[in-house]
């Protein structure tokens, strides 16, 4: 799950600004028509957000609970096939996580950021924890697959300490390790050196830690991904399919932009296409996207088993 700091300030492309501003003002009221009906809006379990709302409602927000963010659009078919599950299941989850839905139309600023991320479709689900943006769910899926990988991310996060075992209202937490803050610091003002680096040194002293592994493959991710051009590096790699250092970095675009399975995709076919060091290469290069997602998430399970027959 790669992460990355969701500051929204920037460049704003003040046309599109203004053909959004009436669908935000809908959006608005339509929040304020709901906020005393319903559980979701009782219990702030499902909300509306907009390029103003966003770094409240979701980035701060998300230093105390997971937030789920839904980009969606009202043209989008699979969109609203996926959006009513997504609800149902944070109304189930009563406050555990919350869902934030933002209608990429109506919020020019929110859009461009999905681009500037290498996301280039919809309905797109990412998870922000502690202020850092994973992607969670490229595209629709039935409401039994949501809602494993949903609980697994929950479970996965339970385990590494950033969410209290008993849910909400179990009681006081811990000091967070400063040196974990050090890292989170870090990535939230962009300086991906520093947290790679705090990173580092909590596994010089644990090595077995998952958060901090965690958090290194996805800086070490966005370290080699940020020169690159999403469109070129994945039509240089389609052009040539037996370069391998193509296919690893067209790999990375995928993985950041959210396209988990096609990126493990693509380099188990570059694995079964190649031999010695180019299929070694491959093979590592697989491996150390794995470490961005927990160990359980089912795609890393499937894509382990490719690879085994890939190999043998």
């Amino acid at each position: 799950m790669a992460s990355r700091d969701f500051s929204i300030r920037g460049a704003i492309d003040l046309g599109a600004r203004q053909a959004a501003l009436k669908k935000q003002q809908e959006q608005a009221a339509r929040a304020a028509q709901t906020s005393g009906n319903g559980p979701g809006a009782a219990g702030g379990y499902v909300v509306d957000v907009t390029d103003a709302t966003f770094n409240t409602e979701v980035v701060e927000r998300s230093r105390s609970v997971p937030v789920l963010v839904d980009f969606w659009a009202e043209w989008c078919g699979p969109c609203k096939q996926l959006g009513p599950i997504l609800e149902r299941l944070a109304e189930e989850a009563a406050g555990q996580w919350i869902l934030a839905k933002v209608d990429i139309d109506a919020n020019p600023q929110l859009a461009a950021y999905m681009q500037q991320m290498g996301v280039r479709g919809i309905p797109f689900v990412a998870a922000v924890v502690g202020g850092r943006l994973m992607p969670l769910l490229p595209g629709a899926y039935p409401e039994p697959q949501v809602r494993q990988i949903i609980g697994q991310f929950m479970d996965a996060l339970r385990r590494e300490g950033m969410l209290p075992q008993g849910g909400p209202g179990a009681g006081a937490q811990p000091e967070p390790d400063p040196v974990y803050a050090k890292a989170q610091e870090a990535l939230q003002r962009g300086d991906l050196e520093a947290a790679k680096t705090a990173f580092q040194e909590i596994l010089n002293s644990s090595p077995q830690d998952a958060g901090a592994k965690r958090g290194l493959a996805e800086v070490e991710l966005h370290l080699r991904a940020r020169q690159l051009d999403p469109g070129r590096a994945l039509a240089e790699a389609d052009a040539a399919p037996a370069d391998v250092a193509l296919q690893t970095k067209a790999a990375d675009v995928e993985m950041l932009s959210g396209r988990v399975e096609e990126a493990f995709e693509r380099l188990v076919a570059t694995v079964r296409r190649t031999a010695g060091e180019d299929r070694d290469a491959a093979r590592k290069h697989l491996l150390s996207l794995f470490e961005v997602l927990p160990p359980d998430d089912p795609r890393v399970s499937q894509a382990r088993r490719r690879l085994q027959t890939a190999l043998f």
